[in-house]
């Protein structure tokens, strides 16, 4: 319900906000403020994820009962990928320090690309590359009312839509990864604060996911708030070649400026809509 999914929201923004004040005082300001600065980005990453689930549950039309199983299996198998990115990532950064410099020129790439178009057409299910994977090598059944993964029709192994829908949840968050773990290379290379901003925004997705699902019209401008924080992120980790490094509260500032910016102001122009119905009637 709307209410269950509010409280596990708070509980999972305090729990994370929590070990913000845990490492403030273990391992001191700066670490903490990296660590808040790496969360919030992926915290609003996630949200535009989530735009992106709406598109899958709705395209599969997916029974409400069995939203939230598919939902926590696709978010469990999207963190243990992540882990396996971060892992790489700074195996690789540890080597080539100037794999930094790539990460960053793409998050600027990625930035006006996502300023420029909208999710709805830069995401669609029916020509998603993983479906029409699943469709060709897997065989499948339009079957979802059971709320089982995989089901057997004459004999043979079939897997249903639901099957399907939780593995684009995890290869859609694995898509989104490949924006946000270039970013917060660029906030912080302490391997904690990495890990563990983004299980924390990961771990929330559900309860967002039930929260957002009849508000998803109302943060549209949200996606030109993180694009202009990827473009800042980016620019931030490219003149850094140049020995020119911005505080890490900067950074925090930029990212809050940004979200909280657009998502008042989404608010302010859904108010200034309804206004202007009202008025018309």
């Amino acid at each position: 319900s709307l209410k269950q999914a509010f409280f596990q929201a708070v509980f999972w923004v305090g729990l994370a906000l929590g070990f913000f004040v845990f490492v403030w005082f273990e391992d001191g300001q700066t670490l903490a403020i990296e660590y808040l600065s790496a969360y919030l980005m992926e915290w609003g990453l996630s949200i535009d994820n989530i735009f992106v689930f709406f598109l899958i549950f709705s395209f599969f039309n997916i029974p409400e009962r069995h939203a939230n199983r598919v939902l926590l299996m696709g978010i469990l198998i999207a963190i243990v990928l992540r882990v396996v990115f971060i892992t790489v990532g700074i195996a690789l950064i540890d080597r080539f320090y100037w794999i930094l410099y790539v990460f960053g020129a793409f998050l600027v790439y990625t930035g006006f690309k996502m300023f420029m178009v909208k999710t709805e057409e830069e995401f669609n299910v029916q020509d998603n590359a993983v479906y029409k994977l699943l469709k060709r090598f897997l065989p499948l059944t339009a079957e979802s009312s059971s709320g089982k993964f995989t089901m057997m029709i004459d004999g043979k192994k079939h897997y249903t839509i639901l099957f399907v829908v939780m593995v684009m949840l995890a290869a859609t968050d694995i898509v989104f990864a490949l924006d946000s773990i270039p970013a917060v290379f660029a906030i912080t290379q302490h391997k904690m604060v990495i890990y563990t901003s983004n299980i924390f925004a990961v771990l929330g997705l559900r309860s967002l996911f039930f929260l957002l699902r009849s508000a998803v019209d109302k943060f549209k401008y949200l996606k030109e708030g993180i694009a202009i924080v990827l473009i800042f992120i980016g620019l931030k980790m490219l003149v850094s070649y140049f020995g020119l490094h911005l505080p890490v509260f900067v950074s925090l500032l930029a990212i809050v400026v940004c979200l909280g910016g657009s998502i008042l102001f989404s608010i302010y122009k859904n108010n200034q809509a309804a206004k202007n119905l009202n008025n018309n009637n």
